[in-house]
C-alpha cells in the first residue's frame, strides 16, 4: 500500500521543518481544524521578554482609553470600532470545531465593556495594590471565557503576530505560497483616535492568510485569571481582602444571597452579584494570582506540551497507523464510511496500541471534545463532507457525514465517563439526525478506558435494548494490552 502524504499541519502545507517552527518558537497549528489553544495576557504581563511586557502595557493603554470615552454618547460606528472585537481566525486557535471560524466579542460584550467601564472597572489602571490586567474586564460574569479572553487579546496585538509571522514566512517559505494582505488593526493611533491598517506578507491558505503565534503565550486550560478559579478559590479570596469591616461585608451579602444547599451553577450566579456589589474581591484574587504568578508558566507550558503531544505528535502516529488500513478508501454511502471508519479506528486502538495515542502522560484523554478534534483531523482526507459539530437548529451534533445532501450520516463520539451518556444513547443523537435531515440511523462509538467503564456502557445498552445495534461501537482502549502474539 502506498503511503499517502497528508497535509494537517502548517509545516505541511507550506512545507516547513517542523523543527524549524520549534526553534522560531511558534506552534505549529493545524490549517484542518482550530486547535484549543489560546493566548493568555497574563504570559504576557509576567514575561521576562521585555516585548512582551511593552505589548501587555499597550493592550492595558488601549482600554485606559476606552475607558476614557466609555461615558460618552458614540455613534454606533465609533462603537463597533472601539468596542468590538471579532475573532481574529487565521491564527487557528479557539474553539471551534468545524474550520476555523468563531464568535468573537460582538455588541453584546462591546455594550456591557462600554458600561462597566464606568462602573465596576472605573479602576482600571488606578488599582494600586495589583497590576492591571485585561482578564479583569472578563471576571463579571461565568461563562465568558478562555477562547473569548483570548480573542479580546488576539485583537490588540493583531499587527505584533502579523509582524512575527512575515518575519518567519519571508525566510522560511517559498514565495509561491505567500501573498500580500491587509491586517486593518495593525496599531491603534491615539493622536487620530483609529485603527491604522497596514500591509505584510503573510502564508497564503486558500483565499485567507495564516497567522503564526508563539508558544509562550499560549495555555490550553483556562487563563491564569479566570472567573472559574474565583468561584473555586473563593475562600481563600475572601480571606485576601485586607479591610476586616469590608470582608465582613462581603461574606454576609454572600451568604444572603447563596441558595441552600447551592449547586455550582447557583454558586457562580452568587458571586456575580457579589462582584457587581463589591469589585474589590476582584483586586483581592488578582492580588493572589500575581502571588502565584511564577506557577503561569510552568503550568502554561506543560499545557502546551501536552496539546502538542495528543494534536500533533500522538495524531500523526494515528494517522501513519490508520493509513496502512483501508480507512482512507471510500465507501459507496456516508453510512458505510463512517461505520467502516470508525471499525478502522477500533481495529488500529485494540490491536495496534491505537490506545496509547489517547493517553497524555500516562492518563486517558478526559474531554470529548479533545476525541472529537482528534477523530476531525484524521477524517480530513475523505470525499465526503464531514462537518464537526455541525449545528442545524437543535443543538450541535459530534460530525454529520454527507455525500451530497441525499446522503448524511450523524456520527457521535463519546466517552464511556461522560455522566450523561444515557441520555445522549437515547435522546440527543436521533434529534440531531432529525435536524440535519439524515438518510441514515445514527452512529454512536463509544471509547473506554477500564473495566468499569465497559461495565456501565454494557449494563446502560442491555437496560435500553441496545445491544446487539451494529450503529452503536464500543471502542476498548484499556491501556497494557497483551501483544497480539500472547493474546
Amino acid at each position: 500500500m502506498v503511503k499517502r502524504k497528508f497535509q494537517i499541519y502548517f509545516s505541511d502545507f507550506f512545507n516547513v521543518n517542523p523543527e524549524t517552527l520549534r526553534e522560531y518558537g511558534a506552534f505549529n497549528i493545524s490549517l484542518i481544524n482550530d486547535l484549543p489553544l489560546f493566548i493568555d495576557p497574563f504570559l504576557l504581563f509576567n514575561s521576562e521578554k521585555q516585548e512582551y511586557q511593552d505589548l501587555h502595557a499597550k493592550m492595558i493603554g488601549y482600554v485606559q482609553f476606552l475607558k476614557a470615552h466609555s461615558k460618552e454618547a458614540l455613534p454606533p460606528g465609533i462603537v463597533k470600532s472601539w468596542f468590538h472585537f471579532p475573532e481574529i481566525k487565521e491564527n487557528w486557535l479557539g474553539f471551534s470545531k468545524t474550520g476555523n471560524s468563531g464568535r468573537g466579542l460582538g455588541s453584546k460584550f462591546a455594550n456591557s465593556l462600554k458600561r462597566n467601564l464606568t462602573t465596576i472597572f472605573q479602576d482600571f489602571g488606578d488599582e494600586g495594590s495589583t497590576g492591571t490586567h485585561l482578564e479583569k474586564l472578563t471576571l463579571v460574569k461565568n461563562g465568558v471565557g478562555k477562547d473569548q479572553i483570548s480573542d479580546f487579546a488576539c485583537n490588540l496585538i493583531c499587527g505584533y503576530l502579523a509582524e512575527y509571522t512575515e518575519a518567519f514566512a519571508k525566510k522560511n517559505i517559498h514565495p509561491s505560497k505567500l501573498g500580500k494582505f491587509q491586517i486593518e488593526k495593525h496599531r491603534f493611533n491615539m493622536q487620530t483616535q483609529t485603527w491604522a491598517a497596514k500591509q505584510f506578507t503573510l502564508p497564503k491558505h486558500g483565499q485567507e492568510f495564516v497567522l503564526l503565534t508563539p508558544v509562550d503565550m499560549l495555555t490550553k486550560d483556562e487563563a491564569w485569571i479566570n472567573f472559574r478559579g474565583l468561584v473555586e478559590d473563593y475562600s481563600e479570596v475572601l480571606s485576601a481582602v485586607d479591610n476586616v469591616q469590608l470582608r465582613d461585608k462581603i461574606n454576609r451579602f454572600f451568604v444572603q444571597n447563596l441558595p441552600v444547599d447551592a449547586n455550582r451553577d447557583e454558586l457562580a450566579l452568587t458571586l456575580e452579584k457579589v462582584v457587581a456589589k463589591y469589585p474589590q474581591l476582584l483586586d483581592a484574587y488578582i492580588k493572589l494570582k500575581e502571588v502565584n504568578g511564577g506557577e503561569a508558566r510552568v503550568a502554561s507550558a506543560e499545557k502546551i506540551q501536552e496539546a502538542n503531544e495528543m494534536f500533533v505528535m500522538q495524531l500523526s502516529l494515528l494517522v501513519d497507523k490508520l493509513d496502512k488500513t483501508k480507512f482512507y478508501e471510500t465507501e459507496p454511502n456516508s453510512f458505510d464510511a463512517g461505520l467502516a471508519r470508525i471499525n478502522f479506528l477500533k481495529q488500529v486502538i485494540e490491536h495496534q496500541d491505537g490506545y496509547k495515542l489517547f493517553m497524555v502522560g500516562g492518563k486517558p484523554i478526559k474531554r470529548e471534545s479533545d476525541l472529537q478534534i482528534m477523530f476531525k483531523l484524521t477524517w480530513f482526507a475523505s470525499a465526503y463532507d464531514a462537518n464537526a459539530e455541525v449545528n442545524n437548529g437543535r443543538g450541535p451534533a459530534d460530525f454529520v457525514i454527507s455525500y451530497g445532501s441525499a446522503d448524511k450520516t450523524v456520527i457521535e463520539l463519546k466517552l464511556a465517563g461522560n455522566k450523561k451518556l444515557e441520555d445522549n444513547l437515547l435522546k440527543q443523537a436521533e434529534i440531531y439526525a432529525s435536524a440535519s435531515k439524515a438518510t441514515h440511523v445514527p452512529i454512536k462509538a463509544i471509547m473506554f478506558f477500564t473495566s468499569a467503564e465497559l461495565a456501565k456502557v454494557v449494563r446502560l445498552l442491555t437496560k435500553h435494548g441496545l445491544s446487539n445495534k451494529k450503529e452503536i461501537i464500543l471502542i476498548d482502549a484499556t491501556p497494557n494490552k497483551p501483544s497480539a502474539s500472547k493474546a
